[in-house]
């Protein structure tokens, strides 16, 4: 990752986003868009699939908008920029337009883990110089906090209700950053809105890569009403994702492996803090026995497992 930011104070002060969104107070996911667009604007144009972000910032006849925006359906966000993306080279080599501005999707985890993963993957494997944004809240949240396919193992949702039989969701998260990376693609990082400047650091390398080919990057974004926690949390949770270890920051660049402060000395288990830290002040997670947290201790572990595996082989 190149730095192009080094304290908030680097960061431009122009604001892309507007306020008086419709976003729940504490909406992490409009705190996502806020650094990306401060990472990225003014030369962007981007691609909004369906979900919270879309219809809490496009009440007509306003807009939270100040970049040239897209909204287009929860399944289709890759698939319409890599037609945007298409028609730009297109103009440039016509002559007809002289734009620096390049594609950036931003979507939710309903519209990337699940619904849209089929456009994903044709994007990817296409190679359209794209900048695809996952901001991930771990569950439907617009359509009443339905459970998706990146909601983490046992956690409650509207769809994967807690009773005598089932204890939250039944499956783990999807591991969307390893489907990513099987295509191949230039460049792939995880990001976390309590660490921005490393946000805004990776929304810019990734913006550099585009002439190579699509790059993506997964932003943890959470969310108040579907998480269950107080609205003032947001930023404390965030961070308590990426410190216990749940959450990991990394780059996948060219082929390479890098893990991003505090992640890079959490291959070593004492370095994290107690997964319950962050567990605790999630009402999703209240129903929690002693064996459920034991469980996603070592699913924890697992990944960890699995990440120093491929630190070895690609870092």
């Amino acid at each position: 990752m190149k730095v192009y930011f080094r304290t908030i104070k680097d960061l431009p002060v122009d604001e892309y986003f507007g306020p008086g969104q419709l976003t729940c107070a504490g909406c992490g996911p409009s705190i996502a868009v806020r650094w990306l667009l401060k990472a990225a604007a003014p030369d962007v144009i981007v691609v909004n699939a369906t979900g919270c972000i879309e219809v809490t910032t496009t009440s007509y006849p306003y807009t939270a908008w100040s970049v040239p925006y897209l909204h287009v359906a929860f399944e289709n966000s890759a698939a319409a920029a890599s037609g945007v993306e298409a028609a730009l080279k297109v103009l440039r080599r016509k002559g007809i337009l002289d734009t620096k501005a390049k594609v950036m999707v931003i979507a939710g985890d309903g519209g990337t883990f699940d619904i849209g993963l089929q456009s994903l993957s044709g994007m990817l494997e296409r190679g359209h110089g794209v900048l695809y944004v996952l901001y991930d809240n771990e569950a439907y949240m617009n359509t009443g906090i339905q459970r998706s396919g990146g909601t983490p193992h046992f956690a409650w949702t509207t769809t994967s209700p807690v009773g005598s039989k089932l204890r939250g969701k039944v499956q783990r998260k999807k591991d969307i950053m390893s489907i990513v990376i099987g295509h191949h693609i230039p460049y792939a990082a995880t990001a976390n809105i309590a660490y921005p400047i490393d946000l805004a650091n990776k929304v810019k390398t990734a913006l550099d890569y585009l002439d190579e080919g699509p790059a993506f990057i997964h932003v943890l974004a959470p969310c108040p009403p579907g998480w269950r926690y107080p609205e003032d949390m947001t930023v404390e949770i965030a961070r308590l994702a990426t410190e216990t270890g749940y959450f990991p920051l990394y780059e996948w660049d060219h082929g390479r492996i890098r893990f991003n402060p505090p992640s890079n000395a959490h291959f070593d288990k004492s370095k994290r803090k107690p997964i319950i830290e962050y567990l605790k002040r999630q009402g999703r997670f209240a129903h929690l026995t002693e064996e459920d947290i034991k469980e996603i201790e070592k699913e924890i572990d697992e990944y960890w497992d699995y990440l120093a595996r491929l630190a070895k082989a690609f870092g």
